[in-house]
């Protein structure tokens, strides 16, 4: 490699990952001006936007060093507001889930919210109880699920979903109740998907819950975190050593897209 190849690439060999630190910083390499500069950042720096819908988002970062875009990962993962279930007010569980272990299924819920819209709940003193209800710090949700038997099955059934009614609960079950004037200035307000799995239950069993969504960002608690995962990878840039022509050429264009 040559310096310039040294200054901003990653060698993957056969066996072996070359050249993986950073070196591009001031002195390292003699006639080059390493030295930080916000306008030359902002001159080179671009984000390309390849893939981006309700649930997933897809980009280029084009000329950022691979410490900047870890820390932007880590931004998305830990610092981005979002709104959570944090309190759970059980009236009544009559299924075989713990009532904690059920707080703590529906805490991890994604729900589908503005948190622009929201402020974040001022922090509590120890021993001070959790406030009343307030259309600008919360949200709230109803699940009130009973399972019975199906008049309707066959005989033959041997299959719960066919057998009983409402033997799984989903997020489905789940109800907005609007907070003051919420109705109005909200709109669309539930968890992100609704066949979430929360609970099994057979006849008899009966869940009668409210609960309660703050905003948090999940360098306080995961559940606040707004993705399943971020990653990021290197730009390949791949050099040719030698010709290729013939089929082979066929081939090899078939791997990229």
């Amino acid at each position: 490699m040559n310096a310039e190849e040294l200054r901003s690439r990653v060698g993957l060999q056969e066996y072996a990952v070359t050249n993986p630190s950073s070196t591009d910083f001031p002195g390292n390499y003699p006639g080059y001006d390493d030295s930080w500069s916000l306008d030359r950042f902002k001159q080179l720096f671009r984000v390309d936007v390849i893939q981006l819908d309700e649930e997933a988002m897809e980009f280029d970062m084009v000329g950022a060093d691979a410490a900047i875009t870890n820390a932007i990962r880590r931004i998305l993962l830990a610092e981005v507001p979002t709104m959570a279930i944090e309190k759970v007010y059980i009236h009544n569980n009559t299924s075989l889930i713990q009532d904690e272990v059920l707080a703590h299924r529906l805490g991890l819920i994604p729900i589908k919210a503005d948190p622009q819209k929201f402020k974040m709940l001022p922090p509590l003193a120890e021993g001070t109880e959790f406030p009343d209800p307030s259309p600008e710090h919360m949200l709230e949700f109803r699940l009130k699920v009973k399972c019975t038997r199906n008049p309707k099955a066959s005989k033959i059934s041997q299959e719960p979903s066919e057998l009983y009614l409402h033997s799984k609960v989903l997020t489905e079950h789940m109800t907005w109740v609007p907070i003051g004037d919420q109705a109005q200035s909200l709109s669309d307000i539930r968890p992100v998907d609704k066949d979430i799995l929360i609970a099994k239950m057979r006849p008899g069993q009966e869940l009668d819950l409210r609960m309660v969504c703050v905003k948090g960002i999940g360098q306080d608690h995961a559940k606040f975190s707004p993705v399943a995962t971020a990653s990021y990878r290197l730009l390949p840039d791949i050099t040719l050593t030698r010709p290729v022509t013939g089929d082979k050429a066929d081939q090899l264009a078939k791997c990229f897209s």
